[in-house]
């Protein structure tokens, strides 16, 4: 079956279609949530958000992109919707704390699992520290970032699911690398 077929297929609610590409590409969407999401049961929420975005805007699916590539797409920006709610929900709970309403957020409690497959290091605080600098990268440096050095995927890749060209992917990641590298060096020198 060619994948015009399998769209094709999709876009007729075909129930075996559904099936095919849960088993294709329900891993691959997880994964990538665990990218940008270091916490299994909400990564495994917007993996659950991603596929019924699929199902229900297949229909506006053009066939610009390989399929593939439009739902990475669908699966970073949902990731970074969740990690926009969770900050606002953050920022809100900490002004409250100051105005005596509510008891501050521990910001490291949220990183309880980071142990994402694509990334092995030493301990967990290392981890966290990492993911937290990661997150503190611009946006588009953040998706590029996490795009190629977690989840493995090509300059070339990332620029279709970003829709930027190649060149741009390529500075991008540039310039994420070096406010990485600022970040964690400040970082460890106030640790030492």
């Amino acid at each position: 079956m060619t994948e015009n077929e399998f769209i094709e297929q999709l876009k007729s609610k075909n129930a075996k279609a559904y099936t095919k590409l849960l088993d294709d590409f329900q891993q691959k969407v997880f994964s990538t949530c665990m990218s940008f999401i270091p916490n299994k049961e909400d990564a495994e929420d917007v993996a659950q958000d991603v596929f019924v975005e699929i199902f229900n805007s297949i229909n506006k699916f053009k066939g610009q992109s390989k399929l593939s590539t439009w739902i990475y797409r669908i699966t970073t920006n949902k990731c970074l919707e969740f990690i926009r709610r969770k900050t606002t929900k953050k920022r809100f709970a900490f002004l409250q704390s100051l105005s005596g309403n509510a008891m501050p957020i521990d910001k490291s409690a949220y990183f309880t699992e980071f142990n994402h497959p694509g990334i092995v290091l030493e301990n967990k605080e290392k981890s966290e520290t990492l993911f937290h600098a990661i997150n503190q990268l611009p946006e588009v440096q953040k998706i590029v970032f996490t795009l190629h050095k977690v989840d493995g995927k090509s300059y070339q890749e990332i620029s279709d699911i970003t829709e930027k060209s190649l060149s741009s992917v390529e500075s991008l990641m540039f310039r994420a690398k070096k406010n990485l590298q600022k970040g964690l060096e400040s970082y460890y020198k106030n640790e030492n």
